[in-house]
């Protein structure tokens, strides 16, 4: 018996391998708790393991490929269609097991430790950024209850707290509520700005971010998360495919011939779309200021466009762009590189 597949359904403590030999019979089927893992696959001659994405896929695809076997990691989406009837696990071990023996299968390239750190350090300064919108909200909500109503920014509903505290006019359970709001929103700013340097630093030692963060609406953010994400501009085809892959472009109902086009997708990196778009958004806004090829494109779609369907549109224009210098180890021209 040898066994040249196997489908490995991860969990946090049992998971679910299922083999089939060179034929496609069923040669595996096995339950496996997390410290009979590493025993039972370190035993096995090289195979091809096909696991889904998931929280710890990449670091199971690492172990395994240490011990010598080839792991290919799937969208959770491409594995569903080849789940039969019913959920079990030993099921989902079996689809994956036969999705990721098919030629057309799309598979996500392995993060590195140092990748996977660095979009720890992005995720982290996100949930820290929600946070202390949450608190500045909150605050500002209340500040109106009692009349007091500051203008946009953060700077401004400080100075309105600073203002009803001096007036008196508070309660004292509202006082010390208040405070503790304003204190949560300078120890989130505070480490927010900590995460921001270790970001910067990591940023200047590569040279594919540092070249990234040269196209306008990409910043040290932007350009470090998708130089961490990108292992291998290899795996699009193409620009679009890229700024597909992001969920940038269209999503298609066509039948009969007939081709209908919607809203974007929205599918792929939630967190890359944001920062794109948020980046053109900022382009969009100093078009006027200093004008360029680029922003001519913008002040055109502009007449006849929305103003947020034009900046989802520099979104994937920007991302095809950042496709385009991953792939061929190029820096930013504005009037001289093609998107």
């Amino acid at each position: 018996m040898h066994i040249q597949t196997i489908g490995l359904d991860l969990a946090k403590s049992v998971f679910q391998a299922h083999g089939v030999d060179e034929a496609g019979h069923t040669v595996l089927v096995k339950k496996l708790h997390r410290k009979q893992m590493i025993p039972f696959f370190s035993k096995l001659p090289h195979c091809l393991i096909g696991v889904e994405a998931c929280g710890t896929a990449h670091y199971w695809a690492r172990t395994l490929i240490a011990m010598g076997h080839e792991v290919r990691i799937m969208p959770p989406s491409y594995v569903k269609g080849y789940v039969k009837r019913g959920k079990s696990d030993a099921l989902d071990a079996e689809a994956i097991c036969e999705a990721v023996q098919r030629p057309t299968m799309r598979f996500v390239p392995v993060k590195t430790v140092e990748q996977q750190g660095i979009l720890m350090a992005h995720r982290t300064r996100a949930l820290l950024v929600r946070q202390r919108t949450m608190a500045a909200n909150a605050l500002r909500a209340h500040l109106a209850e009692f009349g007091f109503v500051a203008n946009p920014g953060a700077a401004n509903l400080v100075k309105l707290a600073d203002q009803a505290f001096a007036d008196e006019v508070l309660p004292a359970y509202a006082h010390r509520a208040l405070e503790i709001l304003i204190r949560r929103m300078a120890e989130l700013t505070e480490e927010i700005g900590e995460l921001d340097q270790e970001l910067r630093t990591w940023h200047e030692g590569s040279d594919v971010s540092r070249r990234l963060a040269a196209i306008p609406g990409i910043g040290v953010i932007t350009a470090s998360a998708i130089a961490a994400t990108v292992t291998d501009p290899d795996q699009f085809q193409s620009g679009r495919q890229f700024a597909a892959w992001l969920g940038l472009t269209p999503q298609q109902q066509s039948t009969g011939g007939k081709t209908r086009l919607g809203g974007i997708s929205k599918q792929g990196d939630r967190y890359l779309r944001r920062l794109l778009v948020v980046g053109a958004t900022a382009v969009m806004r100093h078009a006027k200021r200093k004008p360029t090829p680029l922003t001519d494109w913008v002040s055109r779609l502009l007449e006849k466009k929305p103003f947020r369907l034009v900046s989802v549109a520099l979104a994937n224009k920007l991302a095809r762009i950042a496709w385009t210098l991953l792939k061929r180890g190029q820096i930013y021209r504005p009037y001289g590189l093609s998107a």
